[in-house]
């Protein structure tokens, strides 16, 4: 339904990117390679982002990167609106429903990245967890999210590109 609302594909990307998870960055040609887009098309998103204050410019040397300006007042809005997007409320719901004691849930792989390649994998921790539940709620999540979703249940998130999702309050 967002794709209605943002008719650019490139800028509907790069809101994933960024917005997914604010520790994402990328340089110009790199998010070219990774989209495989034309760095124009890039070029004009991030400028009109980056103008916008949704985006800040961070120099490294020779190229500029990246990141979302988690200081924006629109920026928990829009970090909102894209993981209901990809569907991770859902998602989330679904496993903290009958899962049993989970302490954590975590992105990780693309979506980790801020890449929409329609392919969810989800580490869990906790005790007591139902591994059978997860294999049926990931059949169903994939007929209510349009996206395949795979769980591991870990010990610990050791994954340093994780997006923690979900911890127990302490």
């Amino acid at each position: 339904m967002l794709d209605y609302l943002i008719t650019s594909k490139t800028r509907l990307k790069l809101l994933i990117k960024f917005f997914s998870n604010p520790k994402n960055q990328g340089h110009l040609r790199g998010l070219a390679d990774e989209f495989g887009e034309s760095t124009n098309a890039i070029r004009k998103e991030l400028n009109n982002l980056s103008e916008a204050g949704l985006l800040m410019k961070v120099a490294d040397k020779n190229k500029i990167d990246y990141q979302a300006n988690i200081n924006h007042p629109l920026f928990s809005n829009l970090q909102d609106i894209i993981r209901k997007y990809l569907g991770l409320d859902k998602l989330l719901a679904a496993v903290l429903e009958r899962m049993g004691k989970v302490y954590q849930v975590a992105l990780v792989g693309d979506y980790a990245r801020g890449i929409d390649s329609g392919n969810i994998e989800v580490e869990i921790t906790g005790f007591d967890l139902d591994e059978d539940y997860l294999e049926s709620i990931s059949e169903k999540l994939k007929t209510i999210i349009n996206k395949k979703v795979v769980f591991r249940i870990e010990q610990q998130i050791t994954d340093p590109e994780a997006l923690l999702i979900y911890q127990i309050p302490d």
